[in-house]
């Protein structure tokens, strides 16, 4: 089956469609499937949810299909450096469910692990909780949280061999495998992809059998914040 495809926009055709669940990996502005964002901007979906850790900056990562009214709702675990973000959800234009970031990652890692639901303490007492099932294990309450299993998943890796084997960098490997894992479809973008067999097997984070479709691209690795200080 043929997984490398020639652009972002040829390796969504037939994919998308108005109203999708799409999980996005990378955390902050590291490791964000930029390509394949922009090539969902230009194919105009709407009315989309997103599960990522955040929806990037005003002009860059998810940030861009906000500005654009494409996102009709986001779960996320962290809305902060994005200013369009902020002003949608406080005027009632965007939907915000709010994730504690271990619990999301965990409900990306449970769907596509085919577990339906676990129990977890975080977020018990707190609006987190609001409207879940409770219950109690060894005298402590925890919260049954539902595995998320997306329509599709869009990821960023640093290398990949052909059979669609992903090797993460460092910090992007903090949210990319687990969206990976939950998507009905996968697809992948990379800074390179190396010939099949070349992937020392315990260097590889996600296996390439829930990988779909992939490309290679160049990437423009913003820092978010830039801190420096007088010579």
């Amino acid at each position: 089956m043929k997984k490398v495809y020639g652009s972002a926009s040829e390796a969504l055709e037939g994919v998308l469609r108005d109203g999708m669940l799409i999980a996005a990996g990378g955390f902050g502005l590291c490791g964000i499937p930029e390509l394949l964002l922009q090539a969902i901007k230009e194919a105009g979906t709407k009315d989309l949810t997103f599960a990522s850790n955040n929806a990037g900056v005003d002009d860059f990562g998810i940030g861009i299909l906000l500005k654009t009214r494409q996102v009709k709702k986001m779960i996320s675990s962290y809305v902060g450096e994005n200013a369009e973000f902020m002003r949608q959800y406080l005027s009632g234009e965007l939907e915000l469910e709010f994730n504690p970031q271990g619990t999301l990652a965990e409900r990306m890692r449970a769907g596509g692990c085919g577990i339906p639901g676990f129990y977890t303490k975080t977020g018990v007492g707190t609006v987190i909780a609001e409207g879940k099932e409770h219950k109690d294990f060894d005298g402590e309450t925890y919260i049954l949280e539902r595995g998320i299993v997306a329509d599709l998943s869009i990821v960023k890796a640093w290398k990949a061999d052909a059979t669609g084997n992903l090797v993460f960098r460092k910090t992007a490997r903090n949210f990319n495998p687990p969206a990976a894992m939950c998507g009905k479809i996968c697809v992948a973008e990379v800074e390179e992809i190396v010939p099949t067999g070349s992937l020392d097997p315990d260097s590889i984070h996600l296996p390439g059998i829930y990988v779909h479709r992939l490309i290679q691209g160049e990437h423009e690795k913003r820092i978010e914040q830039r801190t420096t200080r007088a010579a």
